[in-house]
């Protein structure tokens, strides 16, 4: 009832649900379970103990029409959940991968699409949809009906408000919601869960307050945080971040 090319490479205790389709160039790591009705393309590397439910796409051609049957791949990492209905496209000649990390949970109806990158122990709720390129770092939480442009970034331990459209960079460690996107202050809750301790929790706080108190604008912000001795580790961070930003920052 299942099709699986000879060529694929299926790891032990592997359970494959009625009617899925496994072409060759697939790898699915030991103690995974493949849905009903789920088709792996080529190029696809599956890590270990993943779940893949049912309808779900993985390694499908990149909806780019300068794409031309390049042999490239989607990498999933281990432990990872993908829900029903998900589509997450293979990467272009551009980066030859898109990649998924691991302890990640995708919730059904997302579409991941090329080149994209979504670090570890990150949460895409339902209908969210990235463009080609997005970069979403470790721990971040995405609410349900998000749609982000190509080549925008999400910073880590971020959390993106349901039914955002995310048009520009995110910064680590904050909240943001709004129409348009704007901050509505550090993400508390995720730094506390993931074991910030009091001192990094403010400075992270005392941070955003002179992006988001003071009346600067990012620049000028970056300049006076840039200016101040012995900057803290999670100052660093950020400015880093907004530094490197070729997409802009979302409003303080």
């Amino acid at each position: 009832m299942n099709i699986i090319n000879p060529k694929a490479k299926i790891g032990e205790n592997v359970k494959i649900d009625p009617f899925s389709i496994i072409h060759d160039n697939v790898v699915i790591g030991e103690n995974s379970w493949i849905g009903s009705n789920v088709t792996i393309f080529p190029g696809a590397k599956i890590g270990k103990n993943c779940k893949i439910y049912p309808g779900s796409i993985i390694a499908s051609d990149p909806q780019d029409l300068k794409y031309n049957n390049e042999l490239t791949k989607v990498i999933i990492g281990d432990n990872t959940i993908i829900r029903e209905y998900v589509t997450i496209n293979k990467g272009t000649e551009s980066t030859n991968q898109t990649i998924i990390g691991e302890n990640c949970f995708i919730m059904t109806y997302s579409h991941i699409a090329h080149d994209c990158v979504v670090g570890d122990n990150c949460i895409i709720a339902n209908a969210v949809n990235l463009a080609g390129h997005v970069k979403i770092e470790n721990n971040v939480v995405m609410g349900g009906l998000c749609a982000v442009k190509q080549f925008s970034t999400i910073g880590k331990y971020s959390m993106v408000s349901g039914g955002s459209l995310v048009r520009k960079d995110i910064p680590p460690f904050i909240k943001v919601a709004k129409e348009p996107l704007k901050y509505i202050g550090i993400n508390i809750v995720g730094l506390k869960r993931n074991n910030f301790n009091n001192e990094k929790i403010n400075n992270i706080k005392n941070c955003y307050r002179i992006f988001s108190n003071k009346g600067y604008n990012t620049s000028k912000a970056v300049s006076i945080l840039e200016k101040k001795e012995n900057q803290n580790n999670e100052e660093k961070e950020i400015i880093n971040f907004i530094k490197k930003s070729n997409s802009g920052i979302i409003k303080f």
